[in-house]
């Protein structure tokens, strides 16, 4: 509650006293047109309440003993601390096993085994890292917790040591499993090489696959298997290939009525129908028409400008992971879209020189869904110093973060030291969309014009 309060009070989503449950106050050197918008919907009462009844402060034990409760009572309390609480309370529909991407890790259970597959509670600085299965959480839905089940009996069965911390050894490290509407499903196994051959490997890849298609976790019904290996905490497919042991390369979704392909690598919304009522209330914010081009930045596998292309002259969508961007023009081609145009690679490469050959005058919407990590500097100077860009939806799932640093960037005075040389931006609206139940997160939309 106490970031979101910051939040609120640094961006001056209202200019009056007494409108937030908490005082807000002008921060030095702000743009007044800025302090004065106002946030229209109700995202304040929603998300206010929401975080008042999902976030009541606790005092947080000194161990991880079970103490007052069981080991799956804790983990369901960190990993979807609202999971007691009945409709209303959530202030939305309770929608169980939404995820279609879940990440399993592998580590020491409360009985100290280290093949058990879960997700952790305690941390590593605290040296109490303990991984509880997930079968009981409500949002991972049956099939992976299945999935993760199997695997750890695979485990457990393998003469091959789990990789809990790499200096140590070991070899078996995360899972990821995806599934869509359909049922189908995606699992990737990760494996930290050390210092076996090649041949060596071969034997540990053969070894899974046999058990998810003839053993034990036959009955899993796989649609694929990947194996990657992996010296680092994450590796993008870039760094180290997915290897397919068998089965589909791709899964595939239906969404805003497009048949998305997804690759291993590629980012997509955990909820599918949140990232529908998501992706509805950017295109209504947005507020696209025949006669602008939408830009679409960390786009993704595209689904936001493919969605939006029929209302729009062209799309324009910049994504790094260069799967999704394969992803998105298989999209384009599937489905019969053909103005749309997707680079890869960094967007504050691209970005700046894609702007100055689009400059013919014809107004130009932004859409940007960073990561956490936010926007960087040189995508927020190409936006605020290209005057086309008269409308700006910028999407954030951890709007108290680096999030916060690129809005005032965006609507502060201009600024000569820092590059930011346009009109500063006005915030028009902020509407929340809720696609994580059970927990205490949501979407927030920012609608941004100048």
């Amino acid at each position: 509650m106490h970031n979101l309060r910051c939040f609120l009070s640094r961006v001056g989503l209202f200019s009056k006293p007494g409108l937030l449950p908490w005082c807000s106050r002008k921060p030095p050197g702000w743009s007044q047109l800025f302090l004065d918008s106002a946030c229209k919907g109700t995202f304040t009462h929603v998300t206010a309440k929401k975080y008042q009844r999902g976030q009541k402060s606790r005092k947080k034990p000194s161990c991880l003993r079970p103490l007052d409760g069981s080991w799956q009572e804790r983990l369901a309390d960190v990993v979807t601390p609202l999971w007691r609480l009945s409709y209303e309370e959530q202030l939305k529909p309770v929608i169980d096993g939404y995820r279609n991407k879940s990440t399993f890790s592998v580590n020491r259970g409360p009985d100290g085994n280290p093949k058990t597959v879960g997700y952790y509670l305690g941390t590593w600085r605290g040296q109490n890292v303990v991984c509880i299965r997930s079968n009981h959480l409500k949002n991972i839905p049956e099939k992976h917790s299945q999935v993760a089940q199997y695997y750890e009996v695979f485990l457990r069965q393998s003469p091959m040591e789990p990789c809990l911390l790499f200096h140590e050894g070991g070899h078996w490290r995360e899972l990821i499993v995806h599934t869509n509407s359909q049922g189908h499903t995606m699992a990737i196994v990760t494996f930290h090489p050390q210092e076996l051959r090649q041949e060596e490997l071969c034997v540990q890849k053969e070894s899974v696959k046999e058990f998810f298609i003839k053993g034990p976790g036959a009955v899993c019904d796989l649609t694929s298997l990947y194996f990657q290996e992996s010296t680092r905490t994450h590796c993008s497919h870039q760094q180290s290939p997915y290897q397919l042991l068998f089965g589909e390369p791709h899964i595939f979704e239906e969404l805003l009525g497009l048949k998305i392909r997804i690759s291993p690598d590629a980012f997509f919304q955990i909820n599918t129908a949140g990232a529908e009522m998501l992706y509805r209330t950017v295109g209504r914010l947005s507020g696209v028409n025949s006669n602008t081009i939408l830009l679409d930045i960390c786009c993704g596998t595209g689904v936001i400008g493919l969605s939006l292309a029929r209302y729009s002259s062209q799309v324009l969508g910049i994504e790094l992971v260069e799967q999704a961007v394969e992803d998105a023009r298989w999209t384009a081609a599937f489905n019969g879209i053909t103005n749309c145009e997707f680079y890869a690679g960094r967007a504050e490469k691209i970005l700046p020189q894609l702007l100055k050959s689009k400059e013919d005058g014809q107004l130009i919407v932004a859409v940007v869904n960073p990561a956490r990590a936010g926007l960087h500097y040189q995508v927020v100077q190409a936006i605020r110093n290209c005057r086309a860009i008269r409308t700006l939806v910028f999407i954030s799932c951890k709007p108290h973060g680096e999030a916060t640093r690129n809005i005032i960037e965006l609507c502060c005075p201009p600024n000569s030291t820092k590059q930011l040389l346009g009109e500063p931006f006005v915030l028009k609206q902020a509407v929340s969309v809720d696609p994580f139940p059970h927990t205490p997160h949501c979407e927030l939309v920012f609608q941004f014009t100048r």
